[in-house]
C-alpha cells in the first residue's frame, strides 16, 4: 500500500482533475479520446505516488483508457452528424482496430515500460510533424480504398492506440487526411472509430495487470487505477460536448496547429522519459 499525506493527495486530486477537464476538451476537439493528455497527467500523479517505473506506464494507459470509455461515447454522439455517409467506414474499421489491440496487449503483457513510452514519443511525433508540416500535396490518394483493403488501417490504428492508451484518434486523422478528407470529418470517423477501442483497451489492460496487483496503488484492478478513473472520467466526458461544439467552429488550418504543437511538446517529454 502507498502512504500519502493528505495534502499531497488533495493537490494530486486537483491536478488529475484539472487533466479530466482539458482530456474532455481535446476529445471534443480533435477526437482524440483525451488519452495523448491522461497518460502524461497520470505518469507525473503516479510518478508522485511512488508506483514502481516498470509498470508505471502500462498503469497510465490502461486507467486512460478506462477514462476515456465514456468520453469517446460523449464524442461520438456530438459528432453524429457529421459521419453521414461514413458509417460505413466506421464499421470497417471497427473490428479490425479491435484485433489491433489485442495485439498490442499482447505486447503489453511482456514489454518493459521503455516500449510504451518510445511508442508513445513515436506516433506524437509523426503525427505532429504531419499536422504542423504538411502540405494539401501531401496526399496519397482523393479517396480511401474500399473493403479488405480498409482493413489494415483499422488494425494499425488499434495497434498504435493499445501501446498508447489512446483511442486512436491522433492516427486516424492522418489517415483521413492522406485520403483527402477534411479535418472535421476525420475528427468525426476517428470519435466513433475510438469506442470499440477505448471498451477493448479498458478490459485486456485490467486482466494482464491483474499478476502485478501488489505494484498497484490502492482501488485499482489490474493496470486500471479506479481513483483516476472516478476523478477525471465524469469531467472529460461533460466537457468533451463544448469541446466538440468548438471543433466546428474553428478554421481546418488552426485546429491542425493546435493539435500539432500539442502532440510535439508530448513526443519530446516521452522521448526524453525513454
Amino acid at each position: 500500500m502507498f502512504s500519502v499525506p493528505v495534502d499531497q493527495i488533495t493537490f494530486l486530486v486537483a491536478a488529475v482533475a484539472g487533466g479530466g477537464v482539458l482530456s474532455g476538451l481535446m476529445a471534443g476537439l480533435f477526437g482524440i479520446g483525451g488519452g495523448a493528455v491522461i497518460v502524461p497527467v497520470l505518469y507525473e500523479v503516479f510518478r508522485v505516488l511512488g508506483v514502481p517505473e516498470d509498470v508505471r506506464m502500462q498503469l497510465c494507459i490502461g486507467t486512460s483508457f478506462a477514462i476515456i470509455v465514456p468520453t469517446t461515447f460523449r464524442s461520438f454522439f456530438a459528432h453524429r452528424k457529421k459521419t453521414a455517409g461514413f458509417d460505413d467506414l466506421i464499421r470497417s474499421w471497427a473490428l479490425p482496430a479491435t484485433v489491433g489491440v489485442l495485439s498490442g496487449l499482447a505486447v503489453a503483457s511482456i514489454a518493459p515500460a521503455g516500449v510504451f513510452k518510445a511508442a508513445f514519443a513515436a506516433v506524437t511525433g509523426v503525427i505532429s510533424v504531419k499536422l504542423l508540416f504538411a502540405r494539401d500535396s501531401w496526399r496519397i490518394a482523393d479517396d480511401l480504398p474500399h473493403g479488405p483493403l480498409l482493413w489494415p488501417f483499422g488494425y494499425l490504428i488499434g495497434f498504435a492506440s493499445s501501446l498508447m492508451g489512446v483511442s486512436g484518434g491522433s492516427v486516424t486523422n492522418v489517415i483521413m487526411m492522406l485520403y483527402s478528407k477534411s479535418i472535421h470529418v476525420s475528427i468525426a470517423v476517428a470519435a466513433g472509430v475510438g469506442v470499440p477501442i477505448a471498451i477493448a483497451g479498458t478490459v485486456g489492460y485490467m486482466l494482464i495487470g491483474l499478476p502485478h496487483a501488489a505494484e498497484m496503488p490502492p482501488f485499482s484492478i489490474g493496470y486500471v487505477s479506479l481513483v483516476g478513473f472516478v476523478v477525471m472520467a465524469p469531467l472529460s466526458s461533460w466537457v468533451a460536448g463544448l469541446g466538440a461544439v468548438l471543433a466546428h467552429r474553428i478554421p481546418r488550418r488552426r485546429l491542425e496547429i493546435l493539435l500539432g504543437l500539442y502532440l510535439a511538446a508530448v513526443s519530446l517529454r516521452f522521448l526524453f522519459a525513454a
